[in-house]
């Protein structure tokens, strides 16, 4: 077989495995008919998937006229994929099936983000997720991580101002530990892939997921594909000027938007013995007016963010995501009272905003559905 030969086979047997994923169950014909290939072909890469322990069979489906045709499935459990969330207070792993089910999960608040104390973290999380992994063929098939900084197409953490990094080769570091692949991504990229393949987003084709924690990051799909600049950079939205002589921020420029509109703004901007969102949350549930008034203020001035990048893109759907979501109750009617007032109205027809349902998970599920993209296509 040539090197183009082989080539061509490995991209088919992606293909015939994506469909079977996207749409089991489904017969050999059924595959055929949709992939254009020919039933030979078909045939023998379903075999050989099945003899990898990737698809399984079960019994005759309904016939069209002809013999009943044998049924195909994926085999979700053949392997594991680990995905990762670092933000700047937290960690959050979980342990995915090949579908992107969560099995386990491990998650510790943080207090400190030095790149030693986080590897640490790291380290316990993974193998612990190992150790109380189910058996399977293939085990780990790779680990995903979401970094809230520029990563470049290579997996270098190059900035990721609020956890104090700068030229991070976690890749390589997590790639010599473990044996495995592993993907960096941004954590707003990663966001966005994990609510178009599992959250709200799954009917959609252009999506804006907005990142809203201690610092605001922006995923951008377009025509279902995740938009990332020549470099890997898009999305950096959090770092937009909305007042030219403004705060500072920690990107070392002034008057950012997520100097405005994120968790740490919020926190600036409240009672100094106030140490958490949560607690103000609770506070807000409990009639405080201060603490409703707060949310209030970063919901405006997340909408005058998000009423920029809606005039920018022209989307379908906006999904605003990580922890400031959970301020849903406070935050939703002043983002849209800002957005009718100042977005402009023709792109106000078709536009669709929502609150995450993926809560805290989209950024997780996100990488650890690039680290299975990444085993299924390999």
């Amino acid at each position: 077989m040539t090197w183009n030969q082989q080539v061509v086979k490995k991209n088919n047997k992606a293909l015939v495995l994506q469909l079977i994923m996207e749409n089991e169950p489904i017969s050999r014909a059924d595959i055929a008919q949709i992939s254009g290939l020919n039933k030979t072909t078909v045939s023998t890469l379903v075999t050989e998937l099945l003899e990898e322990d990737l698809l399984f069979e079960s019994g005759p489906g309904v016939s069209s006229g002809g013999r009943r045709p044998v049924i195909l499935h994926f085999n979700k459990d053949a392997g594991y994929a680990i995905g990762i969330d670092i933000g700047v207070n937290y960690v959050l792993s979980v342990l995915t099936d090949l579908k992107g089910t969560i099995l386990i999960e491990k998650s510790q608040t943080l207090s400190r983000t030095t790149y030693a104390s986080i590897m640490d973290i790291l380290q316990n999380m993974i193998q612990s997720l190992m150790d109380e992994m189910p058996k399977s063929r293939y085990g780990i098939v790779g680990i995903g991580v979401g970094v809230p900084g520029i990563v470049n197409n290579e997996g270098a953490v190059l900035l990721a101002p609020n956890l104090g990094w700068s030229n991070i080769q976690l890749k390589e570091e997590l790639e010599k530990l473990y044996s495995v692949p592993v993907i960096i991504e941004n954590e707003a990229n990663a966001g966005a892939v994990g609510e178009q393949n599992f959250g709200l987003g799954q009917n959609h084709e252009n999506i804006l997921y907005i990142s809203a924690g201690i610092g605001i990051g922006v995923g951008i799909i377009v025509n279902r594909q995740l938009y990332k600049g020549i470099n890997g950079f898009s999305g950096e939205m959090g770092h937009m000027i909305i007042d030219m002589n403004g705060k500072r921020c920690n990107c070392g420029s002034r008057g950012c938007w997520e100097a405005y509109a994120s968790e740490q703004a919020l926190l600036e901007m409240s009672d100094p013995s106030i140490e958490s969102l949560e607690v103000l949350i609770e506070l807000a549930k409990n009639g405080d007016e201060k603490a409703k008034h707060l949310f209030e203020e970063i919901g405006n001035y997340l909408g005058l963010g998000i009423n920029n990048i809606i005039n920018t893109f022209n989307p379908e759907q906006v999904i605003i995501g990580n922890r400031l979501a959970l301020a849903k109750e406070w935050i939703e009617a002043p983002i849209r009272d800002t957005i009718e007032k100042h977005t402009l109205a023709f792109h106000q027809n078709d536009l669709q905003l929502n609150f995450s349902k993926l809560g805290k998970y989209s950024t997780s599920l996100g990488v650890s559905a690039f680290a299975v993209d990444n085993f299924i296509k390999g």
